[in-house]
């Protein structure tokens, strides 16, 4: 497997901060060990007695153990399968207890699948469950990726003992490092460790019963609430108004340090690094209340969108969603549809209002301000409007169009995931120059597609409007300064659907504006299987 550098929030081990850096790691190691945080987590909401939750990470030895009390595993043998029903559970595939997507749940574990992944990526895995109700104790140890399975050792426990520790499972792993290409633990991987351990005690503050309490090797996790985790964060301003709305929502939202979304969510205590539904769901009732403040703060001035609102806020998201859904196997984005949460999180009266007296505003109208300069700078030097309406997902550059159009770079992505990665870089390097488009498909082949063809394909039109292209001219030197981008550059998967998307784009480029010679001097074709933010930072720069 191979190991991803990007920007990601840990918790830093000198100022216990949460602080978002550049770290390198391996995404499949990271999801192993998640994998049994959140079992352990979703134990919580099974049995509201559970009140403890240790992690311990050892750098020395590379193993990593996750304990909780509550109810445990029961120490019985399955009559079916002929074996105790902790080896079935952790010791065989596709024996979980969520498949039935009928079934309402908002535990993060889905199918059974993540804890024997675990067991199957680990040189050695031990699971411990003490069973007060059968008076039990279980032991079974797994080595070599699974494939060595040692006896189980089970053993009758005290009254004693049942009083004093009462239901307990352990589960301790050491991840077989070489197939994640590492020989140790490094300090990238233990910090994002550790920030999950925050993560969980700040996800379950709102669970009913009995308080969790989260250890990190032997240190108690001093977080009580979703609001006090949220402090920690270095980079992000505090919540202008914070509030929990019921059982399954607590929300904050404030200004954004820069100009740019920023966003802190959790679903069912699985970290949504890159958001999802449930952030837009809280953001978009915010914007759209705050277009209507703005219409009357803004009077006679530029109207502004809640798609630019949304830019100045920054929103914190704690939730429990019905049989959530994901874009991918790692959870960082939220798909579930705002109907199928299982519940409503709408915003008070009170909430939004403290919103409104916030510096939020003073934000937004400072942007206003600089959008109306910007159009009497237009219309003082004579110029037309440059500004593109009416195209979904094209986040326009600021100087696209302008005198400065030819220094602007569009950047094409295959698809709406590549476009998260594109604004990531965009956050950083600025909006000036650097704009965003997400291709829906494969463009149309228009070698021989009649003019009707063209004229009628909406991706070909948003190209060519966005670019600002005129069909049959030939563009070179003297001339490309007429165009709203100068540069372009394609961002798309190095497989045979992303070749093919290249192709068909420089197809359309070559046959209907300018000759391949033009062709490499108006832009750069930029094709990779994944881009870490870093790399194409440096290729933005670079470019």
């Amino acid at each position: 497997m191979k190991s991803v550098t990007q920007n990601m929030h840990v918790r830093d081990s000198e100022s216990t901060k949460i602080v978002e850096r550049e770290i390198t790691f391996v995404p499949g190691l990271f999801k192993i060990f998640d994998e049994i945080v959140v079992n352990a987590a979703d134990n919580k909401q099974r049995d509201n007695n559970m009140d403890k939750m240790d992690i311990t990470v050892n750098a020395e030895n590379n193993s990593i153990s996750v304990t909780n009390n509550g109810s445990t595993i029961p120490v019985v043998m399955h009559k079916e399968h002929a074996c105790y029903v902790p080896t079935l559970i952790f010791g065989h595939l596709l024996t979980g207890s969520n498949f039935d997507d009928e079934e309402k749940r908002t535990t993060g574990g889905r199918n059974g699948y993540g804890a024997k992944l675990t067991n199957i990526f680990s040189s050695e895995f031990t699971l411990e469950c003490t069973d007060t109700v059968n008076k039990l104790k279980f032991k079974q140890v797994w080595r070599n990726n699974m494939m060595d399975v040692l006896p189980p050792s089970v053993n009758p426990i005290t009254q004693a003992s049942i009083l004093k520790a009462g239901d307990q499972t352990k589960v301790t792993f050491v991840p077989d490092l070489p197939k994640f290409n590492m020989k140790s633990l490094d300090k990238d991987i233990i910090e994002l460790f550790s920030k999950r351990a925050y993560d969980i005690a700040a996800a379950m503050s709102n669970a009913p019963g009995k308080r969790l309490t989260v250890t990190l090797n032997g240190e108690k996790v001093g977080i009580k609430t979703f609001k006090d985790f949220v402090a920690l964060f270095e980079g992000l301003n505090p919540p202008a108004a914070f509030e929990k709305i019921n059982d399954r929502w607590e929300v904050g939202v404030g200004s954004s340090i820069d100009g740019t979304f920023q966003q802190v969510s959790f679903v069912n205590s699985i970290c949504t690094y890159k958001g999802g539904s449930h952030v837009n769901y809280i953001a978009d009732q915010v914007a759209n209340r705050l277009v209507d403040v703005m219409k009357k703060k803004n009077k006679g001035g530029t109207a502004i969108k809640a798609s630019q609102i949304k830019n100045h806020l920054s929103v914190f998201v704690n939730c429990l969603v019905e049989n959530p859904a994901f874009d991918s196997q790692t959870k960082e984005f939220l798909t579930t549809r705002t109907k199928e949460f299982g519940s409503e999180c709408k915003l008070s009266e009170a909430f939004l209002k403290k919103i409104e007296k916030s510096d939020v505003i003073e934000q937004i109208m400072s942007f206003a301000k600089f959008k109306q300069q910007q159009e009497l700078n237009k219309k003082g030097a004579g110029r037309k409007k440059t500004k593109l309406t009416g195209i979904a997902k094209l986040d326009d550059a600021n100087y696209a169009g302008s005198a400065k159009s030819r220094d602007c770079t569009l950047i094409l992505t295959e698809g709406d995931s590549a476009k998260s990665l594109a604004m990531s870089g965009i956050s950083v390097v600025g909006r000036d120059y650097y704009g965003v488009f997400p291709l829906k498909g494969k463009p149309l082949n228009v070698r021989d597609a009649s003019f009707a063809q063209i004229m009628k394909n909406e991706e070909i039109k948003n190209l060519v409007d966005i670019m600002g292209f005129r069909f049959n001219e030939k563009y070179n030197e003297d001339n490309i300064k007429t165009l709203r981008y100068g540069h372009l550059m394609i961002m798309a998967d190095q497989d045979s659907d992303g070749s093919h998307i290249t192709g068909l784009v420089i197809n359309l480029i070559h046959r209907k504006f300018c000759c391949q010679t033009q062709l490499i001097r108006a832009s750069a074709i930029y094709s990779t299987p994944f881009v870490s933010l870093n790399r194409f930072l440096a290729e933005l720069v670079r470019y």
